[in-house]
């Protein structure tokens, strides 16, 4: 983990930001040596993907029109 001063990392910020990003390391920018922000890679989203057995479902009907239950009770 890489600790900088405010002033290195406002000199330094995009060459900072050029570390986290190729190696994924932390920064910790720190005032008069307390740790006040840290800069940290974005987490990667994963894809959700649909179960392949999704794709076998055929819908023969239309979902949107009322059911006969429904034209009853109009």
């Amino acid at each position: 983990m890489v600790r900088v001063s405010v002033h290195e990392a406002k000199t330094n910020l995009s060459s900072l930001i050029a570390l986290v990003e190729r190696n994924g390391e932390n920064i910790i920018i720190e005032r008069h040596g307390r740790a006040v922000a840290e800069i940290c890679p974005v987490a990667k989203k994963s894809r959700i993907v649909a179960d392949p057995i999704l794709k076998k479902i055929v819908i023969t009907c239309d979902l949107t029109s009322p059911t006969e239950e429904e034209w009853e009770n109009v």
